[in-house]
């Protein structure tokens, strides 16, 4: 606001023109000057200066709202405060409807804990049509490992959406929708942003997935404040176009392993004593840093405990620390209950890896990756076929 032009806003002509003479152009330029300095700059009489500041200072200060205004305004744009359901009814109950639009979601957990299936099914949900509860856009899904299956996807929409897929012309509709781009460096996703920035806006895309941020940088990113945080730029250019264009954003982080005696680490990953009186020390940590944790607004961490797969609320504005038990099946993730255990200390943000199974299993068949080669829009077709005997 404080590079609004003078010549904007409705002051007197007779005034305004001698601001625009004595090349005062924008508020800021008027406003940092003594009411007696634009007295002798501009030849004015004191009340016609004072006038001209209230006036200048009403236009660019911004209002005061209360909190029952927002709350006003907040019901009166529902729609752009909206969320995507990711129909994980636990966890849209916790995030009050789902990924919130213009934010930035991370998954973090590690590898084959099912961060790509979850990045998977919510891509199908902001594809599908709105009468079936989807956002009925464009998804950019970045797939940075080469970790897409398009099969899989297919597979997951099948038998969660049986009645959208059977549906003559959605195979080649749903498969127009989605987006696959794999940068194979830093450098060429740098280049590749303004490129979705244009297609954001151009072609209706409702859903932008980075699969996996930490990947990018793997092997450039050093903790500590004396380097400069290599994805920077980008955090900064990704939130903005979050807000600007009123998406979710979902991104994948990886862990990595955090010594006994490292200094360097999150308040809410130091050690505690719990209730059996061991030592609670966890050695995974999300990658990227603590740059990056604050620059997210909500982290789920996704972790396994004997055997058993865990999404956690690590960070949220809108809910307590909750933990979901789940699983992975022919429908993609599924909560085994819809309550969550509320968590206390540091447990919420700590990432155990116990004794979990990277296979997924279809009845008694094991799923296996597509090729590279294969297309979305052909799975389709082959699996609407009745070709189910590739799972």
């Amino acid at each position: 606001m404080a590079n609004k032009l003078i010549t904007a806003m409705d002051l007197p002509r007779s005034i305004g023109h001698v601001f625009a003479a004595r090349n005062i152009i924008t508020a800021k330029d008027a406003l940092s000057l003594t009411e007696f300095e634009l007295m002798e700059l501009l030849d004015v009489s004191l009340s016609q200066v004072k006038l001209s500041v209230a006036l200048i200072s009403e236009i660019t200060s911004p209002r005061y709202q209360t909190v029952q205004s927002l709350l006003e305004q907040r019901v009166k744009d529902e729609y752009l405060m909206g969320h995507l359901p990711t129909h994980l009814k636990g966890l849209d109950a916790a995030l009050c409807g789902g990924l919130p639009f213009g934010a930035l979601t991370e998954l973090v957990g590690p590898s084959g804990i099912g961060k790509t299936q979850f990045c998977l099914k919510v891509a199908l949900l902001a594809a599908l049509p709105s009468c079936y509860g989807g956002l009925d856009g464009h998804v950019i899904y970045i797939d940075v490992e080469s970790k897409f299956s398009s099969r899989r996807l297919i597979e997951i929409g099948i038998n969660s959406f049986p009645e959208v897929f059977c549906l003559e012309g959605i195979a080649k509709e749903m498969a127009g929708r989605i987006t696959v781009l794999r940068p194979g460096s830093l450098t060429e996703f740098t280049e590749s942003l303004q490129e979705i920035k244009v297609s954001v806006v151009q072609h209706q895309v409702k859903l932008l997935i980075i699969d996996s941020m930490a990947a990018l940088v793997s092997g450039e990113c050093e903790q500590g404040p004396q380097r400069q945080h290599p994805l920077g730029w980008h955090i900064s250019f990704i939130k903005s176009l979050a807000e600007f264009s009123r998406i979710p954003v979902v991104m994948t982080n990886q862990v990595r392993s955090r010594g006994v005696n490292q200094i360097s680490q999150y308040i809410f990953q130091d050690s505690i004593v719990n209730d059996n009186t061991e030592t609670f020390d966890s050695r995974l940590v999300a990658a990227l840093g603590i740059h990056w944790a604050h620059a997210v607004n909500i982290r789920l961490v996704l972790e396994s405990r004997s055997g058993q797969r865990f999404i956690k609320v690590g960070k949220s504005p809108m809910s307590p620390p909750l933990a979901f038990p789940f699983q992975i099946t022919s429908m993609g993730i599924i909560l085994l209950n819809d309550d969550g255990v509320e968590m206390v200390g540091p447990q919420i943000n700590a990432i155990d890896h116990q004794g979990h199974s990277d296979i997924i299993y279809h009845g008694d068949k094991r799923l296996r990756p597509l090729e590279d080669s294969e297309s979305l829009y052909n799975t389709l077709k082959w699996l609407l076929a009745g070709k189910n005997d590739i799972l």
